[in-house]
């Protein structure tokens, strides 16, 4: 019996070839089309904002910085200011994302850390996903339907036992800041949910089997490794769910009230900048037109900020992690 050596399994054909000129045509033209969408979505961006930004010069020049101080919207007086939209548009998004971002880190966790049986993780984890599928109106009309009256008994005992505390002190009549919170926090949770189980999921595997090695328990394994470890995509995800709860428009324009006031209280009508712009775009005169695009503008400012913010505190902790 003879052993076979290693030129009986040698191959005849060469491990590697110079490229084609096929291949080296269809490389070129897959950078050239890489490079021409990168460069059209730049020139695309800067194309709106020179738009909406050039059909607000005239609501700048006439009313300047003081837009964004006053608290006046009237169309027959002629005196705008987008202080209490500035501010709803904030609050209502940041309490989207308490809850929404809550509930979404806790999805994640329990979806990428073996807690479900793996058929029931992937039915939670399609209704999830199916949740970003639903209309932003069809949200609107279950908040006024359903979750209105569902949540006003609470509202009202709050407001009735502990009204000398400013986020309760007015009681939810109607449409209001809390419950336009709630649906935003619905409608971020996918987003949140989603890019933080692919966060989760990107550590490796020997890290936890690291931790329990040490004589960590699961929970201090997840909360004191995994979750520290997956911290900088998590970020992101929250980051991502509060650009999207700052654009949101339908369903806010539907709940929140569209009052035009500064109040702390969960429960009191308010108004926000998208909700503003979808409202009184349709019926806009030719004064109110720059005013709204103005507005715009504070809208797309406010975005990019918080974008542009969420990515460098992103790079600077990955880069401390890579240290």
């Amino acid at each position: 019996m003879t052993i076979p050596t290693f030129s009986d399994f040698e191959s005849t054909a060469p491990l590697s070839k110079p490229p084609s000129s096929t291949d080296i045509f269809f490389d070129k033209t897959f950078r050239g089309l890489t490079h021409a969408f990168t460069l059209g979505t730049i020139l695309l961006l800067g194309y709106i904002v020179l738009t909406i930004g050039g059909k607000a010069l005239p609501a700048f020049s006439d009313y300047g910085f003081g837009f964004l101080a006053s608290t006046t919207w009237d169309v027959n007086a002629g005196q705008f200011g987008i202080l209490p939209e500035i501010w709803g548009t904030l609050y209502s998004s940041i309490l989207a994302l308490i809850i929404g971002g809550f509930f979404g880190i806790t999805i994640a966790i329990f979806l990428t850390q073996d807690f479900l049986p793996y058929k029931v993780e992937m039915v939670l984890k399609t209704i999830i996903e199916l949740l970003a599928a639903i209309p932003s109106v069809v949200y609107g009309l279950w908040g006024i339907f359903c979750l209105i009256p569902l949540i006003r008994p609470l509202a009202d005992f709050l407001h009735e036992s502990l009204g000398f505390i400013p986020f309760f002190s007015t009681s939810l009549s109607g449409p209001g800041l809390f419950p336009a919170a709630l649906v935003l926090a619905i409608m971020i949770l996918p987003t949140v949910a989603a890019v933080s189980q692919d966060a989760l999921r990107a550590i490796p595997h020997k890290t936890k089997e690291a931790a329990f090695g040490m004589g960590a328990t699961r929970w201090e394994a997840i909360l004191r490794v995994m979750l520290p470890t997956a911290s900088t995509g998590i970020f992101g995800a929250l980051v991502l769910g509060f650009g999207r709860a700052l654009g949101e428009t339908m369903a806010l324009a539907m709940l929140v009230g569209n009052a035009n006031q500064i109040s702390l209280s969960l429960f009191s009508p308010a108004n926000t900048l998208a909700a503003l712009l979808a409202l009184n775009f349709p019926e806009a005169g030719k004064l109110e037109t720059p005013v709204l695009m103005y507005a715009a503008c504070i809208l797309l400012l406010i975005t990019l900020v918080v974008n542009i913010a969420g990515s460098l505190i992103m790079a600077s902790t990955s880069s401390g992690v890579k240290r």
